[in-house]
């Protein structure tokens, strides 16, 4: 199936307008009512949000890549921003972020971190059969 993409602008109301672009490509693709499809969308979510937050410098937009071959539903968020995403794996109680990637390495099969000639893009797959998404076979990565 074609890959989707939209640009969105560094502005907080991006990230649920990023959620409701991949929604209605899950509904195109005859994914939204998957078990997984709640998975997909929070990891839209995260990382468009990440990308806002310390991923996009002033001026400048993010991009959210969508695309499923049949096998596998592959959500991408790209940035210009520098640095490397990483799992804070103890966050704090009292912490009132850090935990979006976290989320994504536990909800997708698969996620990393690409470079680009400017920025990065940060990447989860997940394992679909049959136009519905798969629970088996979960792993982390990060690096593909």
């Amino acid at each position: 199936m074609n890959p989707s993409e939209k640009f969105f602008r560094r502005e907080r109301r991006s990230v649920p307008a990023a959620r409701r672009f991949a929604h209605a490509f899950l509904v195109e693709w005859g994914l939204a009512e998957a078990e997984r499809s709640g998975d997909v969308l929070l990891c839209v979510s995260e990382l468009a949000t990440n990308a806002l937050v310390h991923g996009v410098p002033a001026g400048r937009q993010f991009r959210v890549f969508l695309r499923y071959d049949g096998h596998v539903l592959r959500v991408e968020v790209h940035d210009s921003g520098g640095g490397v995403p990483r799992v804070d794996v103890h966050p704090e109680d009292t912490d009132e972020g850090g935990r979006g990637l976290l989320l994504v390495s536990a909800l997708a099969d698969k996620w990393g971190v690409g470079e680009r000639e400017l920025g990065k893009v940060v990447w989860a797959d997940f394992g679909c059969e049959g136009g519905a998404f798969s629970a088996c076979g979960r792993q982390r990565s990060l690096s593909e």
